[in-house]
Order: structure tokens, then sequence, then C-alpha cells
């Protein structure tokens, strides 16, 4: 019954779409609602400082999958519409993905949720299960929904489908000789949210004062749309109350698919990874929404960092919290490496397993050292390197740039890039991101001058107007795939 090796583990890979890494009751949230979630941190382990590749969507969920950044990928945006049909754009077409690694290894995998890297409706090598949403995002009812090749509505609440999509792929699998890998990828907690999620569990919230998520001034480069800003809704308390609600009702369905892993027996040989794409601001910084959620776009902690929780019993530290800078391009590395493959084809680009320190004792180092010291992020002509006490971001080809003090300016609000007496430092950082970019980006693919403004990605990169996506002044509808 799929793998009861715990050498040779399941994986179930589970996704949450815009969800910071504050947004978590065991990361110090005492707002929100997340018993499985904490559950989970203290049966496994935590990543107190894990960062995307890129705040926003699709070139996240293209570096999870292939360990490169996007001017290495190519996906630089989120992606624009609906991505089915003949002529749709597989953006990861030719590239090497974990998954396919894993399924030249015996592994049988299925997708329930989100792939938003184009051509939704065809299974990827290897997949013998395909539910995948036809676009980036939509309302939580009446979800259009691929299972294989053919669309189907799903009338019900997005998340709780999703679930039980999960609970029958890991009942189907139970009866299978080979291990599986499960990517669960919810749309939770990605807008649209007031009234859009169960009455009882929005009704916890119908009190709350939000104080993990004070409401400020805008912050000066906000994006607006008919005077509210583009990443948020017009009630902001509604919104605020949708927002975590979504978050607690996707942790119960979540709790759902791990009961199913215990009654399956399969709990012991199966890996459980938590995380999100990209992080959010609901008011952080006078901001609603990601990277996008400002022009220039913005690369703060808020924006870039997210929650991760991994568990397997016996082989991973329980109840561990890890404070080291590991970032979103070393998941695939690690996970060929948990499941006892060679690491090396993911490794490729910057992306570099960090599974000896989840294997470790949790007051031991992991042989050899580990010296997780600095993580870095893009989207589009904004980069940023980041270390536990400074970061930088540089955005081409004019600015403006930042420089902060992490370790005295937690929060991120005194610019010290025009300070003298830290220029030197700033030199520095900026070569050392230079530097390190240079090295890891594919010239044809290279996001440093691309006119990537927060809009969408239409097409490949070099293709005319890849770019031209709505600008914020006259766009009409929601903005649900973003």
């Amino acid at each position: 019954m799929a793998s009861s090796d715990p050498e040779r583990p399941n994986i179930v890979f589970v996704l949450s779409d815009d969800q910071g890494a504050w947004a978590l009751g065991c990361a110090g949230n005492d707002d929100i609602k997340t018993p499985v979630l904490d559950r989970l941190a203290e049966e496994g382990t935590r990543l107190d400082n894990f960062f995307c590749t890129s705040p926003v969507c699709s070139p996240a969920r293209a570096s999870l999958m292939t360990g490169q950044v996007p001017s290495a990928h190519g996906v630089h945006d989120y992606l624009l519409g609906p991505h089915v049909g003949p002529t749709a754009t597989d953006y990861l077409e030719g590239q090497r993905m974990v998954t396919d690694v894993l399924a030249d290894h015996g592994y049988r995998l299925g997708l329930a949720g989100k792939w938003h890297l184009g051509a939704s409706d065809r299974p990827r090598p290897g997949f013998v299960h395909w539910y995948a949403h036809e676009a980036g995002g939509s309302a939580y009812h009446d979800a259009p929904m691929f299972r294989g090749t053919t669309r189907e509505s799903t009338p019900g609440y997005l998340t709780d489908a999703l679930a039980d999509d999960a609970v029958t792929f890991l009942h189907d699998e139970a009866a299978e000789d080979e291990p599986f890998f499960l990517a669960l990828n919810f749309t939770a907690p990605h807008s649209p949210w007031k009234g859009q999620h169960p009455p009882e569990v929005e009704a916890l919230y119908d009190d709350c004062d939000f104080a993990s998520c004070p409401q400020g001034e805008l912050h000066p480069w906000t994006t607006l749309r008919d005077g509210v800003p583009l990443g948020g809704e017009p009630d902001t308390h509604g919104a605020l109350v949708g927002y975590f609600a979504a978050i607690t009702a996707m942790d119960t369905a979540i709790g759902r698919v791990l009961d199913s892993l215990d009654e399956l027996g399969l709990r012991q040989s199966t890996i459980v990874v938590f995380s999100s794409d990209n992080g959010f601001n609901a008011g952080h910084h006078g901001i609603w929404g990601k990277g996008n959620g400002t022009w220039p776009l913005n690369m703060y902690d808020s924006s870039v960092k997210v929650p991760a929780i991994i568990r397997q019993p016996f082989r991973i530290g329980e109840g561990v919290v890890r404070e080291e800078l590991l970032s979103a391009y070393d998941v695939a590395a690690t996970l060929l490496e948990l499941v006892g493959l060679d690491p090396a084809p993911m490794e490729q680009g910057p992306g570099r397993s960090f599974a000896k320190l989840l294997l470790a004792e949790p007051d031991v180092p992991p042989s050899g050292g580990d010296d997780r010291v600095v993580v870095f992020d893009e989207y589009g002509p904004a980069r940023m390197i980041r270390s536990h006490e400074w970061k930088y971001v540089h955005r081409w080809p004019d600015g403006p740039h930042e420089l902060y003090h992490l370790t005295e300016d937690p929060g991120e609000t005194v610019n010290l890039v025009t300070d003298d007496t830290v220029q030197p430092l700033r030199d520095q950082l900026a070569q050392e991101l230079t530097t390190w970019f240079h090295r890891h980006v594919r010239p044809d693919k290279d996001g440093e001058r691309l006119p990537v403004i927060g809009t969408g990605q239409a097409a490949l990169v070099g293709a005319p107007n890849a770019f031209s996506g709505p600008l914020w002044d006259d766009t009409a509808g929601d903005n649900t795939t973003i």
C-alpha cells in the first residue's frame, strides 16, 4: 500500500496562496485560528526564516518546481487569464522539474488545485491524477476546474472540494505498490474574501480587532483602483474577516487530509510539507497585496517571507524551529534527498538541499556545517539580498534602492541607502547581489531590464507584449488571478 518505508517516503506537499509567514498561530499570531497547522509544527520542524523566490504567484511556484530563479526559468509575473486549450503555453516546457525526477524513480504523482504555470488542462508527465484550476484563481464557489483534460465546475466550497479530492487520491494510492507525491495547492487565502467563506468560520472573526494587521496610512507607492488598494477590497474589516476565515477553513481541510494518512497507516512513511507561494500584506507597511501591491514593486519581509513546516515522524525533528535563512529554490533538492534520491538534478541552479538541517538533532549543527546566512529574491527589475542583519533592494535601471538594518529595524521603516556611514556595506551588498544573479540567470530570460511591473505575464519571455498587462487606472473587474 503506497510506501510503508520511512526511508522511501511518500510526499504530501500542501501549498497555500498568498499567506504571509505572520498568518499562522504557531508563528506568534494570537488572532488567527490554525490548530491543525499548529499541531503539525509541534510534530515536525518549522522554518522561521523561509523565503519565496519572488513575491508573486507563478514565478514563485515555478521556482519550487525547478530549483531555479525566475531569471533562469523565465516566469517573471503571475500568468494572465485562463491557461487551457490547444494554444495554451506550458511555461516550463522542456525544463526539468522535481516531479520529473520523482516520476523517473517510480513515484506516482497527483495534483489537486492550483497549477498556474500554463496549460492547466494538460497533465504533466508522471501525473496519474490531475485536478487543476483553469487559471490562477476564482471565486470560492463554482470554480472552473479540469479533471485531466475535461473541464468541470465545482459548485461547492473550493477549499473543501480540493481536500475531498486529495483524500480520494490518498485512498486510491493506498492500493498501489509505489510511493506517491501529492501536490495539494489551495487557492486560499487569496482574494476574493468578503462573503466567500463558510459563515460559521467567518463568524469566528466578527469581533476580532486584528491587532496582527495594523491599518495605518497607505504606503506612498500603493497602487489604487477606484480609490482602493489594488490588492485589497473596499470593506477592509470584511476583507480581514474573509482572509482569516479562508486560512481557518483551509486549516480544517488540511486536518481531514492528515487524518486520512493516519487512517491508512501512512503517517510514518509520508513527508508532509506545508508552505505558501508568496507572502502577503494585509495592512502591513500600509500595503494590501504582495510584491505588486506597490509600484515600484516591493521586497518587504511580509511579501517575501512565507510559512514552512515539514513533518515525518521519527526522522524529522519534532517541535523544532530552525532559524537558518532558507529559500524556495532549495526545496526541490531537499525533497529528493529526503526520499533517498540524489539531489544533484535540482542543484543545477542556486538551490541546495537542506535535508541535513531537518534530520539533525535540534541543538546539533548538521554534519559539515551549514552557513545558510543569505537569501536572494527577484521580481522583474527588483532584486533583494538579505542576511540576518541586513537587507538591500536594488531596482534597475534607476532605483529607488533600499537598505535596512534588520536587527535594529525589523519593521523595515528606516531606509539607510543614502546614509554615508554605511556606504561601504551597501556597495558590498550591491556587488554580491550582482555577482550572484549573473551567475544564476539565463541571459535570454534575465528579468533585470524587462518591463515587469506587476500587471501579469501574457507570453514567454521574448514574445511581443509579454508584459503589457492592464494598467491599474483602467482595469475593470476583479484581480483574482494576481
